[in-house]
């Protein structure tokens, strides 16, 4: 059992699929990074505030001692928003690393066909000829 997982554990595949799944993590930091550094504060321009922190409140909250707003209740939209653009960012570049792949690959050739054997006539007609002798 111990040779069987190891076996399968080495497959290339699998293999393959944990080193993507360590280059997926890391790119989405880089992802995560760009879109809260960059395409972020460009977006918060246009309703001058940072769109991370853009949020609709349902009920205002109360300043306690130390000058913290407690109580409050809001919907986190510019967050949200953050989250799904980092998604498309993703879902694009893995897409075109995909579209890459895949025509990179070389296309497989079509088997070549059997050799095409004598017609029923022939044979019969050979089988006739044999006959004959």
């Amino acid at each position: 059992m111990l040779k069987e997982f190891k076996d399968f554990a080495m497959k290339g595949n699998l293999v393959d699929i944990a080193v993507g799944f360590v280059m997926g993590a890391a790119f989405n930091k880089v992802v995560a990074s760009f879109t809260g550094g960059i395409v972020s504060p460009l977006i918060g321009l246009i309703f001058n505030a940072d769109f991370k922190d853009l949020k609709y409140t349902i009920t205002e909250g109360t300043m306690n001692d130390a000058g913290e707003k407690v109580g409050e209740v809001a919907v986190l939209y510019g967050d949200f928003l953050t989250n799904v653009i980092d998604f498309i960012i993703v879902a694009f570049v893995m897409f075109m690393i995909v579209k890459g792949v895949n025509k990179m690959k070389k296309k497989e050739e079509p088997a070549p066909e059997a050799p095409a054997g004598p017609s029923q006539e022939e044979l019969l007609a050979e089988i006739r000829d044999l006959l004959k002798k």
